[in-house]
């Protein structure tokens, strides 16, 4: 796949969130309730970045098997996830949501205590909101 910076996105909204396996049952449930919420992440001008340590052809089964329409990155080195401080010592990423403004500055970050857990897409509309 290509690679993707966060400046390609510079004057829109980012949600980058960090999941810790394509195909894992709560990844699938995350995954799935930010497609069925998009409009509300859209109308708000945020646009959503899924990003793992599984490899492009991993992430790019998973999206089309999930029917996402954002898009799923591969941070297969593990750069990115360490750069943002969420590998975790086991090598993978811990699910952590980061809330990136239109000039690219982090306005909100959340890094969940256990993998199996993930926040509400109301709880991170709400950030949304408040990130103004």
């Amino acid at each position: 796949g290509n690679s993707v910076k966060l400046s390609n996105f510079k004057g829109k909204k980012v949600l980058l969130a960090f999941f810790p396996f394509a195909f894992s049952p709560v990844c699938t449930d995350e995954m799935s309730c930010f497609q069925m919420d998009m409009e509300q992440f859209k109308g708000k001008g945020v646009q959503i970045l899924g990003i793992s340590i599984d490899s492009h052809w991993a992430n790019k089964a998973f999206a089309e098997k999930l029917g996402v329409s954002f898009p799923l990155l591969s941070d297969f080195n593990k750069k990115t996830t360490t750069d943002y401080g969420v590998l975790r010592e086991d090598g993978f990423a811990n699910r952590a949501y980061f809330l990136i403004d239109e000039k690219g500055t982090i306005r909100y970050k959340h890094v969940m205590p256990t993998p199996g857990q993930k926040l509400d897409n109301a709880e991170l509309l709400r950030e949304v909101r408040q990130s103004r």
